[in-house]
């Protein structure tokens, strides 16, 4: 059991002053049983009107929207979350059993469906496939695909952008949280596990200081289904992450975004972002 504070500063700086901006936010942590919610703030600037919603997918949204002149967009959430032991995950089906569950579940068959962002290669497809049938079940092939994109891929920032797909950083083999992620969750619809993309923040050392301030960022994992959604980081290659604090969950990056908006005026948008993640306890 651990407690983290993390802030989270983002927003927009424009060339020119803008005369109105609509926005949405994902950055405030889910509350479930396996996080405490102790606190949770979020301050925008200029101030607008806002209003907070659940998503169709749990992720806690806040909407605002800016009907004055500004030059810049400053969002700043503070949150104090408590990480706690999650309950042991069933991942007895097999895969008879898991196509019927998809069958039955509207939220799995979300999870099965690929997407542009999930599309992956077909020299992928056949990986993952002969994974699939060499494993016992679905459980040990969503592990062992998982580790088999962490294996092939390199991280590396920069080479691949905020649009790139699954496809085109495999065909690299290189590139960030969010194309791990991309992969892993589309080689795993690939063989019938349904996969989704988890949005949040990890705490970058192994054995976090109590009390020390780091630089942290945002961070990409998926879940997969085999009898219960069960957590994997295929960047870090961890099969049951504990450092790691989920803010929203979708199909992909595009239902996840931590701020996203459209704005009325003639300048050039810069987003600029800062987080900073401290253990408590």
């Amino acid at each position: 059991m651990s407690r983290y504070k993390v802030s989270h500063k983002t927003g927009f700086r424009y060339s020119r002053p803008v005369m109105a901006s609509y926005n949405e936010v994902r950055m405030l942590p889910v509350r479930d049983e396996t996080q405490v919610v102790f606190s949770s703030k979020l301050e925008i600037t200029p101030r607008p009107a806002s209003h907070e919603y659940v998503d169709y997918f749990g992720s806690r949204v806040v909407m605002f929207e800016l009907l004055e002149e500004h030059s810049e967009l400053q969002i700043e959430s503070t949150t104090v979350v408590e990480l706690r032991q999650p309950p042991v995950s069933d991942r007895s089906l097999g895969w008879a059993q898991l196509a019927v569950e998809v069958e039955r579940s509207l939220a799995l068959r979300d999870a099965i469906d690929q997407g542009k962002r999930t599309q992956i290669p077909t020299d992928l497809q056949r990986q993952a496939k002969k994974i699939a049938g060499a494993a016992s079940g679905p459980a040990e092939a969503a592990v062992a695909i998982c580790q088999l994109i962490h294996g092939n891929m390199k991280y590396q920032f920069g080479v691949t952008g905020v649009q790139s797909n699954a496809a085109e950083a495999w065909a690299k083999k290189i590139g960030v949280c969010q194309d791990f992620s991309h992969l892993a969750i589309g080689a795993l619809r690939s063989v019938g596990i349904p996969a989704r993309y988890v949005s949040g923040y990890l705490h970058p050392q192994l054995e976090p200081r109590v009390g020390q301030p780091v630089i942290g960022e945002s961070h990409a994992w998926v879940e997969w289904f085999a009898g219960s959604w069960t957590a994997n980081d295929p960047t870090n290659n961890l099969e049951f992450p504990n450092r790691h604090i989920v803010v929203a969950r979708g199909r992909d990056y595009d239902d996840v975004p931590p701020l996203r908006g459209v704005y009325a005026g003639a300048g050039e948008s810069e987003l600029f972002v800062q987080v900073e993640i401290t253990r408590e306890a």
